[in-house]
Parts: structure tokens; C-alpha cells; sequence
């Protein structure tokens, strides 16, 4: 047998090769997130164009719109800067600079940020379930630090897991201690999220205040036609032929918050309520662990009672 003419000539690699020498840990480029919304202007993409070269950053992604009706502009740029882990204050504190002509609102950090989640569920365990092993598997970018409950049926599920679990009665009565409990739990977690898994409890106006911009929540898509119990046997007696889920920002408007993400799945007259029911909680997992991820990446905008995704 003779040598291929590739291992004849080809020298053996070099240590010493760019190719093939370790990264320096100190020198490496480090991704970063920066998302920022403003008033509608000329001269943005440019300022924060010209802002990541000054920097030595390399634009990875971007994705930006300008919504004409309200005059508002919104834009994501995912980008590696040269230099280390220790460049995201000053770059920080440059962008500063650049940000504040055109009033506006942003926030970067790096890529490998990962969100301090708490969820809160009652009975119904599929969302919670898919968020731990979602979590779990590393499909998403986040930490369940806690687990909230007004029932023990999932306590064993999150013990499994390795989380810590607290049982919190609710009650007409006990609503204002039940909710100043969380609020310490949230607190000593240091919690950047709470998910309502289908928590089945109304929160107040105030503790929906206090969580402005950092509490998801989960319902089937048949609100306001079917209320109350039952739901899915509601939508069969009058034929539905979709089936849905909405995830919302909380607010005190019940079930009327800035929506990130809706899933629908059509279903037609052979599908009995039951049927339809598992069916709503496929779309219900699906939709919720989208906007968990979309608002964990930095991928979501809150305008008013409307939101920008970018996606």
C-alpha cells in the first residue's frame, strides 16, 4: 500500500498553528445580547453600528422593526466582542452614551445569562412538567430556582428534580399572607421571572404591579366564550374546530395581558372533550415554553398593551 498523496505532503499540524492552538480563556471574544426600543429616528442602526466596530464586535445576528403606527423602533443584535468576560460593564457603560439621544430603553449582557425562574402551578402538572424537563434537557436557556404551589400533587415531580418546593395555601382570607410569602420567595431566589403554570388563583392588583414585566402566564384560547368550569366540554357541545393557548404578561386586566405567544391546533367533530382537552394541553405546554424562551433570550418588546417579538 502507498501514502495517499494528502499524508505524503500534508505536514503534521503545529502547536503553534492558529488553527489549532488553544483559545486564550483571557482574549477570547465573548457573545453578548443587546436589545434597546426607542422613539422612531434617523440614525439609529447606524449609531449602534458604529458603536459595536469602535468596540472591535463582530455582528453574529440582528433583527430589528420599526412600527410606523406608533413611531416606535425595537432591535435585537447578538454579537461577539473582542476582549473578555469582563468587557460587559464597559461596553455597558459606553453604550450609555449612545443610547441616551435617542431615549432609549435597553439592556445588554452576555449570551450565557441564564434567567432565575420560579414556577407557580395548582393541580393541572403538564406545563410544569414540560418546563422542568425542557430545563432539565438544556433546551432552554434558564434556572427553576423554585417551585410555588397552593397544592402538595407535584411536590414529589420537583423534589425529583432538585428544586425546592414550597406549599403556600391560598384562601380568601389568607390571599394577602399567601402573596407577601411569595413575595419573600421571590426575593431570597432572587427571581428574574415567575411562570403561572396554570396557577389557578387570581393574583391582586398589587402583587400583579409589583411583578410588572416579569410574570408569564398560560390559558386556553376560549377565553372570553367559554368561562369557568369545564371549558373543553363547553367548546365541544358548540363544535369548535380549533384549539388553542395564549401566554401573557400579567396584569391586572385578568387574562388581558401584552400577549407573546399563541398556539392553535384545528380539531374537527370526531375529537370527543376529552380529546380536546389533551389537546389543550399540548398547545398550553407549547405556547408557554415558547414565551419563556422568546423573553428569557431578550426577544420580546412591551409597547402598551401590545408586544413586539423578535423572533
Amino acid at each position: 500500500m502507498t501514502d495517499s498523496p494528502a499524508s505524503a505532503t500534508s505536514p503534521a499540524p503545529s502547536p503553534t498553528d492558529p488553527a489549532t492552538a488553544p483559545v486564550d480563556p483571557a482574549t477570547a471574544p465573548v457573545e453578548h445580547v443587546l436589545t434597546l426600543d426607542c422613539p422612531e429616528a434617523p440614525g439609529i442602526v447606524h449609531a449602534v453600528s458604529r458603536f459595536l466596530v469602535e468596540h472591535g464586535s463582530d455582528i453574529i445576528d440582528n433583527q430589528q422593526f420599526g412600527d410606523r403606527r406608533d413611531g416606535h423602533f425595537f432591535m435585537r443584535v447578538h454579537f461577539a466582542a473582542s476582549g473578555s468576560e469582563n468587557t460587559t460593564q464597559p461596553l455597558r457603560r459606553d453604550f450609555a452614551a449612545v443610547a441616551a439621544p435617542f431615549a432609549m430603553r435597553w439592556h445588554l449582557e452576555p449570551v450565557t445569562t441564564r434567567r432565575r425562574v420560579l414556577v407557580m402551578v395548582s393541580r393541572y402538572g403538564h406545563c410544569l412538567n414540560d418546563l422542568l424537563y425542557r430545563t432539565r434537557s438544556g433546551d432552554l436557556p434558564i434556572d427553576v430556582v423554585a417551585v410555588v404551589s397552593n397544592h402538595r400533587d407535584h411536590e414529589a415531580l420537583v423534589a425529583w428534580h432538585g428544586i425546592p418546593f414550597f406549599h403556600v395555601p391560598v384562601t380568601a382570607a389568607t390571599k394577602p399572607g399567601a402573596e407577601a410569602r411569595l413575595l419573600e420567595i421571590v426575593d431570597s431566589f432572587d427571581v428574574d421571572l415567575v411562570v403561572l403554570a396554570r396557577y389557578m388563583q387570581v393574583l391582586s392588583d398589587d402583587l400583579c404591579t409589583r411583578l410588572a414585566g416579569r410574570a408569564i402566564n398560560i390559558h386556553h384560547s376560549f377565553l372570553p366564550s367559554f368561562k369557568g368550569a369545564k371549558p373543553y366540554h363547553q367548546a365541544h357541545d358548540r363544535g369548535v374546530k380549533l384549539v388553542g393557548a395564549t401566554a401573557h404578561y400579567v396584569t391586572a386586566d385578568l387574562d388581558e395581558g401584552p400577549i407573546i405567544a399563541q398556539e392553535v391546533i384545528p380539531v374537527d367533530h370526531s375529537h370527543t372533550a376529552a380529546d380536546l382537552a389533551a389537546i389543550g394541553r399540548d398547545a398550553e405546554s407549547a405556547a408557554l415554553a415558547r414565551a419563556v424562551r422568546w423573553h428569557c433570550e431578550g426577544r420580546v418588546f412591551v409597547q402598551g398593551r401590545r408586544t413586539a417579538v423578535l423572533r
